[in-house]
């Protein structure tokens, strides 16, 4: 994790906190309509047994929708290079599914996985899922033709080609793919927490909104916020572990 971008993410908030603070000084509007930053600090001191008990509630549900949706995206996206029929056949299927709002689709997947773990972790995969499995396949078949001519010149079968020269290549796009949905996973488990669940940020946000509590909502909002700045910057890291040679990670 780069200190530049650390202390230029530090500096942002605390620029964002000071705008928020002069105007809770000027406004001055109710409490529960929107507290002060100051308020939030307290709240997220006075809770924080609370708060982290939830947060481990949610950071379960997006970790291993991660790890799930990552896995399914990635395989996903080298089936389709690898076998083309396959491809042919699957990846119209695909594109319908991407088309549909994720969204919507939380309240059929607790219908279906209940109120536990289960329907937040599909939630998170599914919104993984897509762009993974998107950029890795693009960047499977957007390799330089001349490479696959050379490779064709030699006794190496199809799958050889794909494993040695293909996926290797194809890595950037991978990466990309992994920096762009890992920020989405704590809206995915949230969302589902929405729709139904008996723990997580989500069901604390849902039940401090009833209560007019939003020192309570801000405070977990803060957390949510602190979770996916930490996801990108972990992404960041991996796409910098798993392609060093792409442009964008030098």
């Amino acid at each position: 994790m780069p200190l530049r971008a650390v202390a230029a993410t530090i500096g942002a908030m605390m620029v964002v906190c000071l705008v928020w603070q002069l105007a809770i000084w000027v406004l001055d509007p109710p409490s529960f309509m929107l507290p002060s930053p100051l308020r939030v600090a307290a709240t997220l001191i006075e809770r924080a047994p609370f708060l982290l008990r939830e947060s481990f509630v949610t950071g379960l549900e997006i970790w291993l929708g991660l790890f799930f949706g990552i896995t399914a995206g990635a395989s996903i996206g080298l089936s389709v290079v690898a076998f083309p029929r396959f491809g042919r056949l699957l990846w119209p299927v695909l594109l319908v599914l991407q088309a549909m709002p994720v969204f919507a689709l939380a309240p059929l997947l607790v219908l279906w996985f209940g109120f536990g773990l289960t329907s937040k972790i599909v939630m998170a995969g599914l919104i993984i899922f897509f762009p993974v499995a998107s950029a890795y396949a693009d960047g499977l078949r957007r390799i330089d033709p001349n490479l696959l001519d050379a490779t064709a010149m030699t006794e190496a079968s199809h799958l050889q080609a794909l494993w040695h020269v293909r996926v290797p290549l194809a890595l950037p796009a991978l990466a990309t793919g992994i920096r762009v949905a890992a920020p989405l996973a704590p809206l995915g488990a949230v969302i589902s927490e929405w729709v139904g669940a008996s723990g997580g940020l989500g069901f604390v946000m849902l039940q401090a909104n009833a209560r007019m509590q939003t020192d309570t909502v801000f405070a977990a909002l803060t957390l949510l916020a602190a979770t996916t700045l930490f996801l990108r910057f972990l992404a960041d890291a991996l796409t910098r572990r798993i392609a060093p040679w792409a442009p964008e990670t030098r």
